[in-house]
């Protein structure tokens, strides 16, 4: 089979390239060898990617080895953690599809024979998996691994969810200026994506449960040289995938994802994977519908309490035996396909079974698991006709069904300003509108009000609602993706301040307490919020962008 990369490398006429590619130093030999893409998320900003180039450099050692020509070109990244809170939350969502983008361009303008991908943060994660699939040439996922956690006092597990709630416990005045620096000084101690399974651990961990990452992809720690052996590995196996022509769309299949959204709700990921699952898919030409969430959920159990949701951290899964001793566990069950290809060259059923749970404190066994429904829940009502969503396993019991009188505000800020001043009272539910994904634009994180609410010790007490979304660090009953949002005409833009509010999240229920009558008055006499222009690259994400429900994607044409 003729080379993808002979249409820049073979005959007379392509002699002008050859020249150019002898200015990077290449040999004849090397010209002529399989040219490797190293899809390179590196950056000096995200704690996830400071060392991605160690990782690469890993994986080229691999593709040498294997016969290869490995080049490697970098992609753009945001730190969510970093842009949380204020206009660069903005951009984080909206980054997901440049880099998918920007991927097309790069391997296709010069004509690589297959890919190696090396992400690690949110949304680097799903930005990659969508061109891989888009491209669709023989590609394999190597993430840069999970952070450690760190230590409170030397003892007590923490992370950046627990650092986020120390704010809200400093503004109530449960700790002071010492305090909070302590926390700032040892929430965050090693490089690697932020330690619970939040987004970037939980899309990292779904790429192994895809078929696209080999095993440990989703939980060997960044700091450990097993990562380092990770990354040469994923380096020879490209080569293999490339002899055997084994494709993206070959290993991503419908049934490939339906198993992601079963281990997605076995250990309780990050909410954002029901926007990002529906938008690789759809890359990938599969309609995956959010609510089919709901009939997995049924049938798994919740295995994992892993943080924001418990004490445990990635490194505790990693230890306990991983993503595939999960599936190991959800075997028996009959949820699984397990006659899957990966990029492993082994079968996804042949891999669970070599990776029996080591801890079953940490992964539940089947007769004794956390929940016996899966970690996320999409709701619908007449709040939100197309579904909401909510991470099930981080809601106190408590509040798993709750009425309350609603507490209005059309941006983040404006909620946040109400909480910090104490304007919040036990039983309310707060609603965030004009977040979504044109209403933002960008569909922001909340974690800044859902942290300052669990440190005020209002967990249990108070439900916040919203057209944005939630970091994976979010814990309380926080339900986002609100669709349609209120600047699709969504109902969450009528709602008024103290209308009652019912969240019946084992009934799959979120409904605004108001009759029909009420409604229709307040749509006679509404005004449309006027749009705030930000110019350049937000301003063309708005009139491009679709719906939550549909992950967020771009219209197509």
């Amino acid at each position: 089979m003729k080379r993808r990369s002979a249409q820049m490398t073979e005959g007379p006429q392509r002699s002008p390239h050859r020249s150019l590619m002898k200015a990077l130093g290449w040999t004849d030999s090397e010209i002529h060898m399989p040219i490797i893409g190293v899809v390179s998320g590196a950056n000096e900003i995200i704690p996830g990617h400071i060392h991605l180039s160690r990782i690469v450099e890993a994986v080229k050692s691999g593709v040498r080895h294997g016969g290869g020509n490995p080049v490697a070109f970098p992609v753009i990244g945001v730190c969510d953690g970093i842009a949380m809170g204020h206009t660069g939350m903005k951009y984080s969502l909206v980054s997901r599809e440049l880099i998918a983008d920007s991927i097309e361009v790069m391997a296709n303008a010069h004509p690589f024979d297959a890919l190696v991908f090396v992400p690690n943060c949110d949304k680097i994660v799903p930005g990659m998996l969508m061109a891989a699939a888009r491209i669709n040439i023989p590609s394999i996922f190597v993430s840069g691994g999970p952070m450690l956690a760190g230590k409170k006092d030397g003892r007590e597990p923490i992370n950046l969810s627990r650092m986020f709630e120390a704010v809200g416990s400093y503004a109530l005045g449960a700790i002071d200026d010492a305090e909070l620096l302590d926390w700032e000084n040892n929430s965050c101690p090693t490089c690697g994506s932020c330690s619970g399974m939040y987004t970037a651990n939980s899309m990292n961990c779904l790429t192994e449960a895809i078929g696209m990452g080999l095993p440990g992809n989703g939980t060997i720690p960044a700091v450990y040289a097993e990562r380092d052996r990770l990354a040469k590995e994923a380096g020879y196996r490209i080569m293999e995938l490339l002899k055997e022509d084994v494709r993206p769309l070959d290993i991503m299949t419908e049934k490939a994802f339906e198993n992601a959204l079963a281990v997605d709700m076995a250990i309780g990921c990050s909410t954002n994977t029901m926007l990002h699952l529906p938008a690789i898919a759809s890359e990938a030409g599969i309609d995956l519908d959010i609510f089919i969430a709901n009939e997995i959920s049924a049938k798994v159990p919740n295995l994992c309490h892993l943080a924001p949701s418990g004490n445990d951290h990635v490194e505790d899964l990693f230890y306990a035996g991983g993503v595939l001793a999960v599936m190991h566990e959800l075997g028996p069950l009959g949820v699984l396909h397990g006659d899957l290809p990966t990029v492993s060259g082994k079968t996804i059923g042949r891999l669970w079974a070599e990776h029996p749970v080591r801890n079953h404190e940490v992964i539940r066994p089947l007769n004794n698991p956390f929940d016996k429904t899966g970690g996320i829940a999409v709701l619908k009502g007449n709040l939100a006709v197309d579904g909401a969503v909510v991470k099930r396993s981080a809601v106190d019991p408590s509040m798993l069904v709750h009425s309350g009188p609603a507490r209005v505000f059309d941006s983040e800020e404006e909620a946040n300003e109400a909480i910090f001043s104490g304007r919040i009272n036990k039983g309310d539910v707060i609603v965030i509108r004009y977040e979504g994904p044109k209403g933002g634009p960008g569909m922001r994180e909340m974690l800044s009000p859902t942290s300052a609410i669990a440190g005020m010790g209002l967990d249990k007490d108070v439900a916040l609602i919203t057209d944005g979304r939630f970091s994976g660090a979010t814990r309380g009953s926080s339900i986002g993706h609100v669709s349609p949002e209120a600047a699709s005409g969504g109902l969450i833009a009528l709602v008024e301040e103290g209308d009652e509010i019912l969240i019946d999240i084992p009934g799959g229920e979120l409904t605004l307490k108001v009759d029909e009558a009420t409604l229709n008055k307040r749509r006679a006499s509404f005004k449309e919020k006027e749009v705030v222009r930000y110019g350049g690259y937000l301003d063309r994400y708005r009139k491009q962008v679709t719906s939550a429900n549909t992950g967020a994607i771009f219209a197509q044409e």
